[in-house]
């Protein structure tokens, strides 16, 4: 989530809030992830965080989801968190 941060398995959060789907320069996106066509807020991401895999059909991330609601309201730090 750091400013000017590398890319690992998956691509550096930093700026992640309003950020298209699959649009981080410099990561290997699948077509899904680059052709979703949504922006990331607080609302895509909650939809995002419960089951990747169904949100974006044919996404490589491994991440399985959290299914409930609260549990995923708890990382809310993220938007905070990836737009410093």
């Amino acid at each position: 989530m750091e400013k000017a941060g590398r890319h690992k398995i998956e691509p550096n959060l930093h700026g992640l809030s309003g950020q298209k789907t699959g649009q981080a320069p410099g990561f290997s996106y699948t077509d899904s992830n680059r052709n979703k066509g949504i922006s990331w807020g607080e609302e895509t991401l909650m939809w995002y965080m419960e089951n990747p895999k169904k949100y974006i059909r044919g996404t490589k991330m491994i991440f399985m989801g959290i299914k409930k609601m609260a549990e995923r309201a708890d990382l809310t730090y993220l938007r905070k968190a990836t737009n410093e």
